[in-house]
């Protein structure tokens, strides 16, 4: 037989033994980092989108909202007043106060103030753009809340909501 034969306690004992920590490094140094720059402008522009993206969904899926607790509780104020007349108050400070969300939740509900023309079109606004951007997605409740836009009464909120859904 010829080298070593890891049966034989002898020869076992003799070879060099690493620790947990040089194996790690080993395996480590074995493997490629994964961290090469991407290449180009449009690669470079890709990666921050998606790290912006990231940060986002990690601020919403946590509540942070951009102006802090203050905004948490506008938010918690708007999801506890869906459904009631009290939705267009609770939209319109948090308006106030941080502007129109570009979180779809909280974009949902600025499209369902049906009394306040304004808000939704601020919604719609905030919509189309994130859209384009692409910060945003389309879901089916979003889709579906713009097709009941778009047969409403109101030309101004029909015509934009139209838009955004034939530019999707």
């Amino acid at each position: 037989m010829t080298g070593r034969d890891d049966r034989d306690p002898q020869s076992w004992s003799e070879r060099e033994k690493l620790s947990f920590s040089e194996r790690d490094r080993k395996r480590r140094e074995g493997r490629g980092s994964g961290d090469a720059p991407p290449s180009g402008a449009g690669g470079q522009a890709r990666v921050e989108a998606a790290t912006k993206q990231y940060v986002k969904s990690l601020d919403s899926m946590f509540g942070k909202q951009a102006g802090g607790p203050e905004v948490d509780r506008l938010a918690d104020k708007m999801r506890d007043a869906h459904g009631t007349p009290a939705l267009a108050k609770a939209c319109r400070a948090y308006r106030d106060a941080a502007g129109v969300p570009e979180d779809s939740s909280l974009l949902a509900l600025f499209l369902d103030v049906s009394d306040d023309n304004e808000l939704v079109l601020a919604g719609l606004e905030v919509l189309r753009v994130g859209l384009t951007e692409e910060h945003l997605r389309f879901t089916a409740g979003l889709r579906s809340q713009l097709r009941t836009l778009a047969q409403g009464a109101d030309d101004a909120i029909a015509e934009a909501a139209e838009g955004i859904l034939d530019g999707a």
